[in-house]
């Protein structure tokens, strides 16, 4: 059974924190390990752009995100680990696929909804005020990166989940158009992942300026962790652990003997300020060795830039000649190019029965999309069998008067209609 390929990317606007690091740095590591997976971890620098335009904040949290999962311990040698835009690739293909993307497809992303409906809800005449073409059609560019290296499986949070299915779509409507050249990937959503907590007990994040930088120093580390909000139960009084920040983070790093001793410690009543000196010290145990490891990094940021190029090296052995078989697929080729003559053998591949079926879905989702205005127009008719028996008779006569190659894909394509509108023929 061959390899699944998984593929996280980190954007590039801000300083790793515990939240980032027990919620997806953490767990991706450890998932690298396993043989059964091809890893690959890129830093979306690309992505930075799309809302941060401060440069020298995209550099360095570049920095500090190569050295931290460095420093975490992430196997260079095992998982692919490199810098977006060291992937010229990936830009080319993200033109290559606008090109076949439908705009409608792109009006329904949501974080391009937002900036409509916020602009609406401001009274703005112009709908489209402050919105940039980067954040318009970054959902292509997330699809390239995808299909670049045809992943399989993309961890992703519920609010990404739209994206991966895009991302399907325009691998699909590829597909459909061209050659069969790209997987379609899957969305892999931890439902399991527990809410980290930031200083004031809402999800750690930045958007809250709640956070607590992985690699905070002692001191700051400290003066965080006396900000974290608690109630006015005094000492010797019962504390409800479950409820407390203090708690849900000691417990996110603690083993289970650990855990109990200290929420015994609450149900005694352990001051908060004892509470909070525990937590400190605890985590500033535990982040110690790494912390260490991350400031040499941070020192020898040569070593981190020849790690994220040596990750570049792997991922352009699959990228470099599959962006090849993609540009010729579309008529991009050399003058001189002749089409490979494949054999039998070579054209076999053993697919299992879900493998056909995905591809039948995608390959279906893809037509779909492209007769769109012909459902469209038949769902809006006041007598709808009628309309469908006119539409399927318009693109039959459209069929009759193609060429044996456009033919087929037509005929195809009626066939899908056909399928969709029978439910209104009655």
């Amino acid at each position: 059974m061959s390899k699944q390929t998984v593929l996280t990317g980190i954007t590039t606007t801000g300083t790793p924190h515990i939240g980032n690091y027990l919620g997806a740095i953490k767990p991706a590591i450890e998932a690298s390990l396993n043989p059964a997976y091809n890893s690959y971890f890129f830093l979306a620098d690309y992505h930075a752009l799309i809302k941060c335009h401060e440069p020298e904040r995209v550099a360095r949290s570049t920095q500090e995100i190569a050295a931290t999962w460095l420093a975490l311990g992430l196997d260079t040698d095992v998982a692919t680990f490199y810098r977006q835009s060291d992937i010229p690739e990936i830009p080319q293909l993200t033109w290559l696929l606008t090109c076949t993307t439908s705009k409608g497809l792109m009006n329904r992303a949501h974080a391009y909804k937002a900036s409509v409906d916020a602009n609406r809800d401001a009274g703005k005449e112009d709908l489209d005020d402050g919105v940039t073409m980067g954040l318009f059609s970054y959902p292509i560019l997330m699809a390239a990166d995808i299909l670049m290296f045809n992943a399989d499986i993309i961890p992703v949070g519920k609010d990404q989940i739209q994206h991966i299915e895009m991302a399907r779509d325009i691998a699909g409507r590829f597909n459909h158009g061209f050659e069969p050249l790209f997987s379609l990937p899957q969305a892999q959503v931890d439902e399991a992942t527990q809410l980290i907590p930031g200083l004031d007990g809402r999800k750690m994040s930045k958007s809250y300026d709640n956070t607590i930088p992985l690699f905070s120093s002692t001191d700051q580390l400290r003066k965080l962790i006396n900000q974290i909000k608690t109630d006015t139960r005094a000492p010797g009084e019962p504390k409800d652990a479950d409820g407390s920040t203090l708690f849900q983070l000691y417990s996110l790093f603690a083993s289970e003997a650990e855990n109990a001793a200290m929420r015994n410690r609450f149900a005694e009543g352990i001051a908060w300020g004892d509470a909070k000196t525990e937590l400190f010290e605890f985590l500033n145990a535990q982040l110690e060795a790494p912390r260490q490891r991350y400031n040499d990094l941070m020192a020898d940021l040569g070593y981190v830039e020849a790690q994220l190029q040596k990750g570049a090296v792997k991922a352009r052995e699959h990228s470099a000649p599959f962006i090849d078989n993609i540009l010729a697929a579309t008529g991009i080729r050399p003058l001189t190019y002749v089409p490979a003559i494949k054999t039998d053998e070579s054209v076999k591949k053993e697919k299992s029965a879900e493998d056909i079926a995905r591809a039948e879905q995608g390959r279906r989702r893809a037509i779909v999309m492209q007769l769109k205005r012909e459902i469209e127009r038949v769902e809006a008719a006041d007598d709808k069998a009628a309309e469908a028996q006119a539409v399927l008779a318009e693109k039959a006569l459209q069929v009759e008067s193609l060429k044996k190659k456009a033919r087929q894909k037509a005929e195809n394509e009626l066939d899908v209609l056909r399928e969709e509108l029978s439910r209104y023929q009655g």
